[in-house]
């Protein structure tokens, strides 16, 4: 187990680590792994993700794993930040649906607009 200092250490060289993609214009795509997640398909999707980045050759894209924010109604959910916008937030994402997302998203630019969680309702 971890003591607090230590835990403060990894926090620390993980905010670095953040800023340094930040300050590098890389962007961020997390998969959602809570249980709720992964029981609707998450580990699809993000086998999706891998496949579609590798084909692209999208080396500018960090894809790390999250747990469940909370909407497990939605899921799987994925997040993509981008360096100076606000997370692009996608539920109820399928590996059909993550082919497109990576295409007009991360390829072309231009979020789906209908695929997005509105969490200002």
């Amino acid at each position: 187990m971890c003591s607090l200092k230590e835990l403060q250490g990894i926090k620390t060289t993980e905010k670095e680590k953040a800023a340094s993609r930040e300050k590098a214009g890389q962007v961020t795509l997390a998969v959602h792994m809570g249980t709720c997640g992964i029981a609707n398909g998450a580990r699809v999707v993000y086998n999706t993700v891998v496949n579609e980045l590798k084909k692209r050759g999208l080396n500018n894209v960090y894809l790390t794993q999250t747990g469940c924010p909370g909407l497990c109604f939605l899921e799987p959910l994925i997040t993509i930040l981008e360096p100076g916008n606000k997370p692009y937030i996608y539920g109820k994402v399928t590996a059909e649906k993550m082919e497109k997302i990576v295409l007009q998203h991360l390829v072309n630019g231009q979020p789906i607009t209908e695929w997005l969680v509105n969490l200002e309702k």
